[in-house]
């Protein structure tokens, strides 16, 4: 029989570098909403890959703020350190040639715990002078303590087998702890309805919403031919209100339209989608209220 290698894999970095869309690609099952604005992976999604006797756990952490102070990205940040601490392996993402003051304190803080880090550029396909690439790698090789460097283009698919193979390669040996046919979606469906409502919110209304926008699913109610469902979407400011709603509710049905393909897409069937907008004042300082969401909650192995 042949030995088992199984680990936690995470992936950081800062926000908006492409996390979600490497997972997505490697899993290929969309598990986590991306867009273009930061902070848009707010629960520890767990995926799970299983090749022969290799099994790779990844979870995706939150986008890392290091010097911010609002109470929202300061629960997501402790949710993303008690994954990393946790992890056998972590991918450090950047894009690009960008290494900036906030990925130096990130990597500050990973050679205090001292994992194997994988270093993963990535959307090189954004590279115009490819001839700045390997000066680029050279200087974090040489200053830096990671296993491989590698690059890749989620979006395109281009790498990934290769960084794969990588993983694979530093799995620690330990027995498998999901069946080869684990669901890679962890998350109950009233979650990833609410997230992908969210990123048509955030996708629709670009700068003009501040991020503080969350979606609580009332009512499933799963037929036959059909599931209905019920959507809050809350908001911090009345003003905010008719930004969501637009001029005669436009833009809300903009969304919920949008957001229904996605839904139906995932299930595989037909969807009713109603949608409310409230305002509840300060709900992105309540750290009371923003646990309850289950933002930032346990990560158990």
């Amino acid at each position: 029989m042949l030995k088992q290698y199984c680990g936690y894999v995470s992936i950081i970095g800062k926000p908006n570098v492409g996390k979600s869309t490497i997972i997505n690609t490697i899993l290929k099952k969309k598990i986590s909403i991306t867009s273009r604005k930061s902070q848009t992976t707010r629960n520890n999604i767990l995926g799970v890959k299983t090749s022969k006797n290799k099994q790779i756990i990844f979870v995706d952490t939150p986008g890392m703020h290091i010097k911010s102070q609002k109470t929202m990205n300061k629960i997501l940040n402790k949710s993303a350190q008690g994954i990393i601490d946790d992890s056998d392996i972590i991918l450090f993402v950047i894009q690009r040639l960008a290494l900036d003051s906030e990925d130096k304190l990130i990597l500050e803080k990973l050679n205090e715990i001292n994992p194997k880090i994988i270093c993963v550029i990535n959307k090189i396909d954004q590279i115009e002078d490819k001839n700045k690439l390997l000066p680029f790698i050279e200087m974090l090789s040489n200053k830096y303590k990671f296993e491989e460097i590698h690059m890749i283009s989620a979006k395109n698919n281009d790498g990934i087998d290769n960084l794969l193979s990588t993983i694979e390669a530093q799995l620690p040996q330990n027995n498998h702890l999901y069946d080869e046919n684990f669901n890679l979606q962890d998350k109950n469906n009233s979650f990833m309805f609410s997230e992908l409502i969210r990123e048509k919110i955030i996708r629709k209304l670009g700068d003009e919403l501040p991020h503080d926008t969350f979606v609580e699913i009332d009512l499933v109610k799963d037929k036959k031919d059909i599931t209905e469902i019920h959507a809050t979407i809350y908001i911090t400011r009345k003003s905010q209100k008719q930004i969501v709603i637009g001029s005669q509710g436009e833009v809300l049905k903009e969304i919920g339209k949008q957001a229904r393909l996605e839904i139906e897409k995932y299930l595989g069937k037909k969807v009713f989608l109603k949608t409310w907008v409230k305002v509840k004042k300060n709900w992105n300082t309540d750290s009371g209220f923003i646990q309850s969401l289950g933002v930032g909650g346990n990560y158990e192995s």
